[in-house]
């Protein structure tokens, strides 16, 4: 809704947000523990990695390809760089400094957007499409996180089901350009999602589920705000 009215400038940096990783994560701890899930934080702010694979990947194939083409070399991008990432022993200093290079070097290599875009309403029911992909996926990650483990856990937490939902059909509605802008703008929203994720991952043992949660999305809105402010300055 915020892309229909606002571009996808803002569409992107909000989605960049912790939306549904943050939900995950509170509830493996409910769940699972707390040093289950701060391990799993440690792989879930690793993953910023895998989601601007997945982001450059659909940004250019989109440019050439079907929505669903396009989504499945994302998928295998994203694949390839979890699969890369659950060989290194992460720490969480390792995981924040893979996360941040990563975010240096994605406008770099991100195609340029077109300056001009179509725009076609999609059927309402598209968006309660969109809200059962996210429930979906938060109800499947905390029911494989035994059998799979915390690193993994922490990967698949971080799936860009997000990333998919709005490529996919930002694609279908607004055409390439406005896909382009839009991913190329989640590098502006994922500093909170960092920020969150480090959070988790350096005080859950320490202070507890409520506290550490309160902190962390304290942090991430903060940092949400910041961001923006950043990029209506360079815009």
């Amino acid at each position: 809704m915020a892309g229909r009215r606002w571009g996808p400038g803002v569409a992107g940096w909000l989605a960049g947000f912790p939306s549904l990783t943050g939900p995950i994560l509170l509830f493996l701890a409910l769940e699972r523990g707390t040093e289950f899930t701060a391990h799993a934080a440690v792989g879930s702010l690793a993953s910023v990695f895998c989601a601007v694979s997945f982001g450059i990947t659909y940004a250019w194939a989109c440019r050439r390809l079907h929505w669903f083409w396009s989504w499945l070399c994302a998928l295998a991008s994203w694949t390839a760089a979890g699969v890369l990432l659950n060989q290194l022993p992460l720490s969480s200093l390792g995981a924040l400094a893979a996360a941040l290079l990563t975010l240096l070097a994605a406008p770099r290599l991100f195609p340029r957007a077109q300056a001009q875009w179509g725009g076609h309403a999609l059927p309402a029911q598209e968006l309660l499409l969109r809200m059962g992909a996210g429930a979906a996926m938060v109800l499947t990650v905390t029911a494989v996180a035994q059998a799979v483990g915390p690193a993994w856990t922490g990967l698949i937490a971080a799936f860009p089901v997000m990333s998919s939902v709005l490529a996919t059909f930002s694609q279908r509605a607004n055409g390439p350009g406005f896909v382009v802008a839009l991913l190329r703008s989640m590098i502006g929203g994922f500093y909170s999602f960092i920020v969150y994720c480090l959070s988790v991952a350096l005080l859950l043992e320490r202070l507890g589920i409520a506290a550490t949660f309160v902190v962390a999305i304290t942090a991430a809105v903060a940092v949400q705000g910041a961001a923006r402010a950043v990029m209506l300055r360079l815009a």
